[in-house]
């Protein structure tokens, strides 16, 4: 009898994973393709000056949003909300990470995409920059295999010396050295290589290419500088590694049509944060680094054939970004996030895919940096509330942890109210025309602001991760 049990249980247990394989086969592929520091108007599907067909051809076949944002202003914090769907700062992430001089890092504690499509079934590779924190001989902090990337291939932060021949790769822990190439082409070159030799063809993957075009310090191929201006200019430069990147995504793209149908794949395209080229975002007010529309409006883009409507552009009346990814990947999916932790973005597909329920966002969204003036920003419908901190800080540029305690206790002043849809550039402040809406947007941005505070790491006090 005992034997007539077992032989049941390992039955039910070949049913079981057979069943979640199965689950898994009908997955479609999920990729991630971001640009850093690209901004609002680069790109040739946003009207900007670059040649990108490989970028439109995904606008074209799917759904893009007029007014995208990125998690923050600057790098780091914009890539940690990306991951999680939280705000950066409850992932432990106040601003970019300098990590020779920081303990700052996303928390291991955080639930990432990687993570969640891991547990259905995902194969996962993250391949390009990273800049959420790697170990130094001071600090020992997680790489991206503790966060759900069964393999990677990253930077710190930026490309060493430029984006030509980079010197400071690192493949799942061990440092490659000098490379011969373009950051970018070198970043789908790795890519093409996971997916031809290092991932189960019978599994779906989540493939997460971050690349670092454009960011500083640039460089390109002299023949692609050279149709957007001389190689002395730095903007014919910056074009020509947008250029660049273009062409590598096209590689990849035809890479993933070779290996399975367009219809089983899920493609997203984003930028990290804004331009910091003042040319570059479209006439918005600001850019890299600060809380006006142009430090945080990026392009937004969502591919799949067959799923998503093709050609549709989601106008300036439905506000979208960075912090919808998470939510958005698991509605499309149809896995149900973790209930354990609250998640700042909403889930967008109701927008995207026809018959699907009404989107409906349950929070505004919302930006905080503490070196950017204004500090705070929030956009809830077509009006952007903005303020500034009303407490005195260091005037160091970098990051410094110990004012995390006056980050997290620190109240906003000067408030100003832009409506979005008359005046996309921020030039007439509405406060003193529209004082009652003034104070129910203020009191709704003090509640979130609260919330995060509260989830806020202490980096400076203990480490976070700590049991």
């Amino acid at each position: 009898m005992k034997s007539v049990h077992i032989l049941i249980l390992a039955f039910l247990i070949s049913c079981f994973l057979a069943a979640d394989q199965a689950v898994a086969a009908n997955r479609p592929n999920v990729v991630m393709l971001l640009s850093d520091d690209l901004g609002y108007q680069d790109v040739g599907c946003y009207d900007g000056p670059v040649k990108t067909p490989s970028i439109d051809s995904l606008a074209a076949g799917g759904v893009r949003f007029h007014d995208f944002y990125s998690g923050c202003a600057v790098c780091s914090p914009s890539r940690a909300t990306l991951l999680t769907g939280r705000h950066h700062i409850r992932a432990g992430v106040y601003s970019w990470i300098a990590d020779s001089s920081q303990r700052s890092h996303l928390l291991l504690r955080e639930n990432t995409l990687a993570e969640v499509l891991k547990k259905e079934g995902y194969a996962t590779a993250h391949i390009g920059k990273w800049h959420l924190g790697l170990p130094t001989p001071k600090y020992d902090k997680p790489t991206p295999d503790k966060h759900g990337f069964d393999y990677w291939f990253a930077t710190w932060n930026n490309a060493e010396p430029s984006h030509r021949n980079p010197r400071n790769f690192i493949r799942n822990g061990k440092p490659v050295g000098e490379l011969k190439g373009y950051s970018c082409q070198l970043v789908v070159d790795e890519a093409i290589a996971w997916l031809d030799h290092h991932r189960d063809p019978k599994q779906p993957f989540f493939l997460n290419v971050w690349f670092h075009e454009p960011h500083a310090p640039i460089a390109a191929p002299d023949e692609l500088v050279n149709e957007y201006g001389k190689l002395s200019d730095k903007g014919a430069v910056y074009s020509g590694t947008i250029d660049n990147a273009d062409r590598a995504i096209g590689r990849l793209l035809a890479k993933l049509r070779e290996i399975d149908k367009p219809e089983n794949t899920l493609i997203i395209y984003a930028s990290d944060n804004g331009s910091y080229r003042d040319d570059r975002t479209g006439g918005l007010r600001g850019k890299k680094g600060v809380n006006w529309e142009g430090g945080i409006r990026v392009p937004g883009i969502f591919y799949w054939p067959g799923k998503i409507e093709a050609g549709k552009m989601i106008g300036s009346d439905t506000p979208a970004g960075i912090v919808d990814i998470f939510p958005t990947v698991c509605g499309l999916l149809q896995i149900t996030p973790s209930a354990d932790r609250h998640l700042d973005g909403s889930d967008l597909s109701g927008l995207m895919v026809p018959g699907k329920q009404a989107f409906v966002r349950h929070q505004p969204l919302f930006w905080h940096l503490q070196r950017s003036k204004p500090i705070v920003a929030m956009r809830d419908g077509k009006f952007s509330l903005v303020g500034y901190r009303d407490y005195e800080m260091s005037s160091n540029n970098l990051f410094q942890e110990e004012w995390i305690p006056r980050i997290k206790t620190g109240g906003y002043t000067n408030f100003q109210l832009y409506d979005l849809l008359e005046d996309p550039d921020q030039q007439h402040d509405l406060a003193a025309d529209k004082p009652e809406l003034v104070n129910q947007l203020k009191a709704k941005l003090l509640k979130i602001n609260q919330s995060i505070m509260a989830d806020g790491a202490d980096w400076h006090l203990e480490d976070p991760d700590a049991p």
